[in-house]
């Protein structure tokens, strides 16, 4: 699943399952990051949901985003 196809009809369900994997987002937490900033925003734009949660869509990706940066430098400074 990816959000670079703008033909993508994104369901919440859809970014739920994107935002837990975290193998995804451990391999490439940048395009990971983008795929969850895009998919929110489609949600929104289909009005899936209101701006309260796309607000809220945009702070998980930046957190997990977060995550992914800090596990990796963990990983590099135990190596």
């Amino acid at each position: 699943m990816t959000a670079t196809k703008p033909h993508q009809d994104w369901t919440t369900a859809m970014w739920w399952t994107l935002h837990r994997d975290k193998a995804a987002l451990l391999n490439r937490p940048g395009t990971h990051h983008k795929s969850l900033i895009d998919g929110a925003n489609a949600l929104h734009r289909a009005h899936l949901i209101d701006r309260d949660d796309l607000c809220e869509l945009l702070e998980l990706a930046d957190a997990a985003l977060a995550y992914a940066v800090e596990t990796l430098l963990d990983v590099r400074n135990a190596e």
